[in-house]
């Protein structure tokens, strides 16, 4: 049985997130998306650690579910934090997130945790510790906890950032850098781009949301082949560390141009820059003469031994979708905060079920008989026929897939 799972996110309880990230709000926007796993984010927070403790019902397995609801959506207790430490005569900032299966394990590890930075302050926590040595507590403390690098690539926060990252898993965790069996490629970047690296290859590239909103959960997201009564943290950790093809079937990603950090550029001026454009200007932003921002693309063109387009022989496959409101908005458009894509959204939800059987399984011609426009949408994106107009410093690319002609013709090059 498919199951889609979405790891990383964050409660209300941590910084810009909507008051609506609540366990009830996850629970209904889980079964709109058609999402079976969610992760609860934000486990070291005290608020929320108690809300986990009394909305949540243990079902022994690893896994929780919303109680006095259906087990049709379970929660895995995940959490993002924030570790700040200097290394090699360099601050690091390094995000990791940890997963666990179960709160004894929480209340052993959130004391320790605590000396380190205030766990009060913000649901993703800055702790001024060595990614190692968080690595270190988790493998010492509980049962059959690990740690993911988050959004692995990003400038400033990646564990493989221009700013503050590494060149390697090995400079940063050293002798522990085995414990490390996945990795979390983010949404400047896609599978197909982290094959480039030889050294990746034993890692499964997992793929989550890090929503603060309920309606961006599942935006990408992880595809396992699992019997529900055999549902367990277990088996999905055994999945990851194996990097089982047969049960992880794929991701779903954005398209990687659209993410914030895809390409180079200096968003002050308006600046966006291709690796190679960035190059010629000797990474000067051509504006102001300040140095760019130097993002995901051209970092992994630094530390790749592999040509574009390379497949690992145990490669996880990918799908690139485009959510669907994003699509609905195109077509009539308009924004996607308008009254019209609601309706249209709904609709749609309504008819068929769930946004990732409209993105993934509905035929694009029953689409069609619904709403035109959309299933022509739908199928374009299935097909790769898209606009791409890449992110940069910070600010979200977008992907088009009825990009008109003069959209088209604007989209060159600096050189």
């Amino acid at each position: 049985m498919r199951q889609i799972a979405d790891f990383h996110l964050h409660s209300r309880y941590s910084r810009a997130t909507s008051s609506q990230m609540d366990f009830e709000n996850l629970y209904q926007w889980a079964k709109i998306k058609g999402i079976q796993i969610l992760g609860t984010g934000d486990i070291l927070h005290p608020l929320w650690q108690k809300e986990i403790e009394t909305k949540l019902e243990d079902l022994g397995n690893g896994l929780f579910k919303l109680k006095d609801k259906k087990e049709d959506v379970l929660f895995c207790l995940t959490g993002e934090v924030n570790c700040v430490f200097e290394k090699w005569q360099k601050t690091r900032k390094i995000h990791l997130v940890i997963f666990l299966s179960s709160l004894k394990d929480l209340k052993k590890i959130t004391p320790i945790l605590s000396w380190s930075g205030n766990l009060s302050s913000d649901g993703r926590p800055t702790l001024n510790l060595d990614a190692k040595e968080l690595l270190k507590i988790v493998k010492e403390n509980t049962k059959d906890g690990f740690v993911v690098p988050a959004h692995a690539w990003t400038p400033w926060f990646g564990i493989f950032g221009s700013k503050s990252g590494f060149n390697s898993l090995e400079e940063c965790f050293e002798e522990l850098s085995g414990e490390i069996f996945s990795i979390e490629t983010g949404l400047s970047s896609d599978p197909k781009m982290n094959w480039r690296l030889s050294k990746l290859d034993r890692l499964s590239l997992i793929s989550n949301s890090d929503a603060h909103s309920p309606k961006k959960i599942g935006r990408e997201a992880n595809v396992f082949e699992i019997e529900k009564e055999k549902l367990s943290f277990s088996i999905i950790k055994r999945i990851l560390k194996e990097k089982d093809r047969q049960k992880f079937l794929f991701t779903i990603e954005f398209y990687p141009e659209e993410g914030k950090y895809h390409f180079d550029g200096h968003r002050m001026c308006n600046v966006s820059l291709s690796p190679k454009e960035r190059k010629k200007l000797g990474g000067i932003c051509p504006n102001c003469g300040k140095p760019v921002t130097i993002g995901v693309m051209s970092r992994i063109d630094a530390l790749a031994d592999r040509e574009e387009g390379f497949v690992p022989e145990n490669a996880i496959p990918q799908k690139n979708l485009i959510p669907l409101e994003e699509i609905i908005a195109e077509a009539f458009e308009t924004e996607v905060s308008t009254k019209k894509v609601e309706e249209e959204y709904f609709k749609l939800i309504n008819y068929f079920g769930s946004e990732f059987e409209i993105l993934i399984d509905v035929p694009t011609e029953e689409i069609k008989k619904i709403s035109p426009k959309i299933g022509e949408g739908i199928e374009k994106m299935r097909k790769e026929e898209v606009l791409k107009i890449p992110g940069y410093d910070g600010k979200f690319g977008k992907i088009l897939v009825f990009g008109k002609t003069e959209e088209r013709k604007t989209q060159k090059t600096l050189f």
